[in-house]
């Protein structure tokens, strides 16, 4: 793919695994901002054309700063995903050794993600901080013992020596970023997913299963789905939904229309290429067999007689 262009905002200070994800697409100008929040909002109110947030991890999950962020309080498009390997270090300021750790600190998702190796530091209390890079500033910046999780790059940037590496609690751990940006729709690649988010009007038994039927029924593919809660009352939710295609496809818009017209509202989050090729290959499987379900379906309806 071609590297971003424009004004990016991404969670900074540099040396975070966002700023690690621009670097490695390649980008014109960045800005860092201190929470994923500020990042969201500079891209709604144009203080830059796009932004890099992280939307998932392998370990941890759904970021849910950033999925709250898109679907409650900005209305912004996702255009690209970028999926990377991420490996924790646990880096301190020369000459402090592993036992005289008073304090470590990252970003709460990154902390979820090396439990195992901090049951080895029962002395030191963990804090979370805006980013796994403003935790190495900060550890740089103290007299005390500190230690920060976070990536080789925060090290090198902030004077840290590495006193443990790759100390993620699995080996497969990866997180997915997604570029956002404010109105236009990335174009279609034949390898894409969409993502949206479906509001009920009220909670009434099926609601689910009607919505889930409608992409069953085309035979479209659900990657992810997850319930948030709307923040409206205790129990309310809705449905974050992806599935492979892209909106421009016309099995996914006129399964979209028809969730929209009988079912529930529903918010564009976005089509956007994705990483792999596993979904394409899905797809083709699936037209491949409607296409097959046609011609069928077509032989039967050419041997009914007139009457």
């Amino acid at each position: 793919m071609a590297s971003v262009t424009g004004r990016v905002g991404f969670l900074g200070p540099e040396g975070s695994f966002s700023h690690e994800a621009l670097v490695s697409v390649g980008v014109g100008e960045s800005v860092a901002y201190p929470t994923i929040g500020d990042v969201l909002a500079a891209v709604s109110d144009g203080r830059v054309d796009q932004g890099l947030v992280p939307l998932e991890n392998a370990i941890e999950g759904t970021v849910s700063a950033t999925i709250d962020g898109l679907v409650f309080d900005h209305d912004l498009v996702i255009v690209r995903e970028i999926v990377m390997p991420i490996h924790l270090h646990l880096m301190a300021r020369p000459g402090v050794q592993l036992n005289d750790i008073t304090r470590v600190a990252s970003y709460s998702h990154a902390l979820g993600q090396v439990r195992h190796f901090l049951q080895r530091l029962p002395g030191a209390r963990t804090e979370p901080t805006a980013s796994t890079s403003q935790a190495a500033l900060d550890t740089a910046a103290s007299s005390e013992p500190w230690a920060a999780v976070g990536s080789r790059l925060a090290a090198s940037l902030f004077g840290l020596s590495l006193v443990a590496e790759d100390i993620e609690d699995h080996p497969g751990n990866a997180t997915r970023f997604v570029l956002v940006g404010r109105q236009s729709v990335a174009a279609p690649t034949g390898h894409d997913r969409s993502l949206v988010v479906c509001f009920q009007d009220a909670d009434r038994p099926g609601s689910l299963y009607g919505i889930l039927g409608r992409f069953a029924a085309r035979d479209i593919n659900l990657t992810k789905l997850e319930s948030r809660p709307t923040k409206t009352g205790l129990g309310d939710y809705c449905f974050v939904i992806e599935f492979d295609g892209h909106v421009s496809d016309d099995i996914v818009a006129d399964c979209l229309v028809d969730v929209q017209a009988h079912l529930v509202r529903v918010k564009f989050l976005g089509s956007y290429p994705v990483t792999g090729d596993e979904a394409k290959e899905k797809r083709g499987d699936v037209d491949q067999r409607r296409a097959r379900a046609r011609e069928w379906m077509e032989d039967i309806r050419r041997r009914v007689t007139e009457s």
